[in-house]
Parts: structure tokens; sequence; C-alpha cells
């Protein structure tokens, strides 16, 4: 994209926390900052990704251009790059992928995608497929915002994913069940470390909360039931678009009352240190 138009993009996608209108409005993206390789100056440029489990796919498509784009050069030269999601920014590093990982990978994204074989074709080379492995460290700001935040990308990502199924047609791709899955294990991760350590710490500070604590525990059981059902659905070999998306449904429902109820009580709290 050209320098103009992808620094619109950039100062819309920050002033509204990831969102972008145009083209790009529903689509994955992010701000990808590598180190200048022969400037040393930071360079952000808008891309689209891929989920894939713990980490995320960029592909060096340059928008069919014959060359590699100047960021994919940069983190070669310093694979430690910054990512932001629109509600998040961390550190990631960058590993580009090589042999038969780069071409089942690049195959599922041309599969949920044909734009990217088009992309291929025309540039004469191979595009380049890059995994970024974030590099998380404490959240800033009060624990109670940071929760927030945490259940904002679930809401979003619930909702991509919501979108997705319902314009899948009449068979699902690769892509589209691995998207499914990392938001499974995600929120089984997150539900996981609350459980862990959030709510014990917190019930030990407010025991007049074990009403509350005993109802969020509750739910996390239902949603982890419903994730289990998502996920052996996602396994099945006949899976209907309209079945996954029936579940979808049922999950973001449970998912999204548990996290306003959540937030109702825990936020103010956390948010005291």
């Amino acid at each position: 994209m050209p320098t103009d138009f992808n620094q619109q993009i950039i100062e819309e996608f920050r002033a509204n926390r990831g969102q972008v209108g145009g083209p790009f409005e529903g689509a994955r993206l992010l701000l990808l900052t590598t180190v200048g390789a022969k400037t040393g100056a930071s360079h952000t440029t808008p891309l689209g990704y891929l989920p894939d489990g713990d980490r995320i796919l960029v592909i060096a498509s340059a928008g069919g251009a014959p060359r590699h784009p100047a960021w994919y050069h940069n983190l070669l030269a310093d694979p430690q790059v910054t990512v932001e999601d629109g509600v998040f920014t961390y550190q990631a590093k960058a590993l580009v992928l090589e042999g038969q990982e780069r071409e089942r990978l690049f195959a599922r994204a041309v599969e949920a995608d044909p734009g990217w074989g088009r992309y291929q074709a025309t540039s004469g080379r191979i595009l380049p497929v890059v995994a970024l492995i974030p590099i998380f460290g404490p959240p800033a700001g009060p624990l109670g915002d940071a929760l927030k935040l945490v259940h904002d990308a679930f809401r979003r990502e619930l909702a991509r994913i919501r979108a997705e199924v319902a314009a899948s047609g009449s068979s699902l791709g690769a892509q589209l069940r691995v998207n499914c899955l990392t938001m499974c294990n995600n929120l089984h991760e997150h539900h996981s470390r609350e459980d862990g350590f959030v709510f014990p710490a917190l019930e030990d500070r407010y025991p007049e909360l074990a009403e509350v604590m005993a109802r969020l525990r509750a739910e996390h059981e239902v949603v982890q039931r419903l994730l289990e059902q998502l996920q052996t659905l996602l396994a099945a070999d006949d899976l209907s678009p309209g079945t996954l998306l029936n579940e979808v449904n049922r999950l973001t429902g449970e998912v999204e009352a548990h996290l306003d109820y959540e937030e109702e009580y825990l936020v103010p709290l956390l948010n005291l240190g």
C-alpha cells in the first residue's frame, strides 16, 4: 500500500482501537513496527494476519509487488518487533517459516482467502510467511482496567468469528477452524488463570464476595462445557456452517453475560490495588 494510504490506516486504527472502515472494515488487522535495517528508525505497517494458536501469522505479500516489503527485510535484521492489535501493544519475536510448515500454512491461508495466491502469482516470488510469537509482560496500568482490555479482546474475537462463520458458505476451511480453536484455547487459559490466581486472591481480601465468586466459578464451568462441545464439533468432518454458527452464538451469549457480570464486581476492586 502507498505510504500516505498506510498512514491513514494507521491513524484510523489507533484512533478507533483497531477498527477501520473502507475496504478493511471488519478485517483482521494489526500494526507491525520494525526497526529499519539501514536507518535504525521505527517503521510501522498495517498488515492482515491469521490466528495460529499461541502465535499469529503475517504474509509478506506487498500487494503482489515483485520485491519483499521493507518490513520483512527489517525483521530479518532484527526479529524483535512491536505489535498493536487494537487492544494491546506488545513485543513479539518474528520467525520466518520454511519448508513444509511454510507450504502448509500458506495453503491454509489461500484456502481462507484466494487473494494470497493471486498475490504470489502476480509477484513472481515465493511470499514469506512469518510467525509473530508474543513476548508478554505484565499489563500496564490498574489491574481492573487490564482485565477489561482482555475481555474486550475476547468480545472482538467472538464477533469476528461469528461473522466469519456466517460468511463461510457451504463448507468450513481449515483456517476458520483454527480461528475457532485459538479462541477456545485462549478463553480456557484466561479462565484457568483467574481460577488459579485472581479469584483466590480476591476471596482472601474480600470474603464478602463469596456469593459472587461462586457464581463466576459456576459460569466458568458452563463456558468450559460449551468450549468442549465446540471443539468436538470442529473435529467433525461433516460439520456444517449452520451448526457451528448456532454453537458459536450459544457460547457468545454465555461468555458476554459472564464478562459483564465479572467486570461489574471485580474491576472496581482490582483497580483499588
